[in-house]
């Protein structure tokens, strides 16, 4: 796959060495400077409270092949990785080709604040163009950027019905392109004989992903996603299977399998439960109304989606949880602690945890420090500068990522 970001990127590239060696090293400073004000902010989070710390629950380590051989060292773990992400592509349904210039067609643009905002069409599929809107902020670039989704793109930018959900309006106001968009609820029901809605969704993102990355305002190294419940979910599903975001930040989604909990319902249809031979009634799965689909064959087989937070090692992800997502996650998170620990790193797995599900303004503050702290400081937030790792295991970790990433 060929994606054209490479003129923009040599561009950038350009820009940075022509400027004067004291102006890279002062505005550099100032981004490590304002990375570490945020980890005060948001360095309790990565830390597992006592009674969660190492209790790993009845996951299956994702650290075992699925022949049963212990996974020891980095260059396992990249074959492990591709194992366990060929395997869910699998369940749910392999992706079409991504394309190769997913366009962003603005629509109508005015001021806002301290930002532009754009009206737009975004090229995520072929014949498909969903609505958006993209926030850019003032200021040279190129920035940090974050694609925020929701049931509908309004919702993003505060001009939606529902309050503290606005991800992408409060991230342009702190100097973050944003790029905010809604489901495509007919293009996901049509793909739905070749693959299940969050599969779908998660292709889409990682198409919205290469239209931010080729714009000259975004530093394509510099990517994560947010969302918030269903959002949550699609954050989730498109950042574990896409590793060129850098981050995620997943609100209160439901993080593994739980027939406890009415909300975390990936058994439906449109999120994982799609089935051709038969239709369920929505609702908790009962031997009345049974399971359907992807989530019946991995529910039974003992597989959860902590398999699916252990591929964003060593890229950094949040868990923003409330009423679904309870400190008792851990026994889930641990897992993929585990894997990167293995990579040499930490201090890149989180949780924050508020009672109620709605996100409040506390817990959506920690969303944006944690972007401020990933995205803002120079290079790359994922696979090249691994905080928290010596230089040997930042270079392991991060050529054995490298290997494996889709071309």
């Amino acid at each position: 796959m060929r994606i054209a970001t490479g003129l923009a990127i040599n561009l950038g590239l350009l820009a940075i060495a022509l400027a004067p060696a004291g102006a890279q090293d002062a505005a550099q400073a100032d981004r490590s400077a304002a990375a570490d004000a945020a980890w005060q902010r948001i360095g309790f989070a990565f830390q597992p409270p006592p009674e969660w710390d190492g209790k790993l629950g009845q996951y299956r380590s994702p650290l075992i092949f699925d022949d049963g051989r212990p996974v020891k060292t980095p260059e396992d773990w990249a074959r492990r990785r591709q194992e366990i992400l060929q395997f869910w592509h699998a369940s749910l349904g392999a992706w079409p080709p991504l394309l190769d210039q997913p366009a962003i067609e603005t629509v109508e643009a005015g001021p806002r604040e301290n930002f532009t905002q754009k009206k737009v069409l975004v090229g995520a599929a072929e014949n498909l163009k969903i609505r958006g809107y993209l926030l850019i902020p003032q200021g040279d670039g190129p920035h940090p950027a974050v694609l925020v989704v929701y049931y509908e793109p309004e919702t993003g930018i505060g001009q939606g019905k529902s309050a503290l959900r606005d991800f992408a309006y409060q991230l342009a106001r702190r100097g973050f392109v944003a790029l905010s968009i809604g489901w495509p609820t007919d293009y996901t029901r049509q793909q739905s004989p070749a693959r299940q809605p969050l599969s779908s969704l998660a292709y889409l993102a990682a198409n919205c992903y290469h239209a931010l990355a080729a714009l000259p305002e975004v530093d394509p190294a510099r990517v994560g996603i947010v969302g918030h419940s269903f959002g949550g979910k699609w954050a989730l599903f498109a950042s574990c299977l896409y590793d060129k975001f850098a981050c995620g930040a997943w609100s209160d989604p439901g993080i593994v399998f739980d027939e406890k909990r009415p909300n975390v319902n990936y058994w439906e249809p449109w999120y994982l439960g799609w089935d051709p031979q038969r239709e369920r009634k929505p609702g908790v799965p009962t031997e009345a109304n049974p399971r359907t689909g992807p989530y019946r064959r991995l529910f039974e087989a003992g597989r959860d989606l902590h398999e699916l937070h252990a591929l964003m090692a060593p890229r950094p992800f949040l868990v923003s949880g409330g009423a679904e997502d309870r400190p008792e996650r851990w026994k889930a998170l641990n897992h993929a602690l585990a894997v990167n620990r293995l990579l040499g790193c930490e201090n890149r797995v989180a949780m924050t945890n508020r009672p109620a599900h709605s996100p409040t303004e506390e817990s959506n503050e920690q969303i944006y420090v944690f972007f401020e702290h990933f995205l803002k400081p120079a290079g790359p937030a994922s696979g090249g500068a691994v905080r928290g790792a010596g230089p040997a295991e930042k270079s392991q970790a991060s050529q054995a990522i490298r290997r494996q990433r889709p071309g």
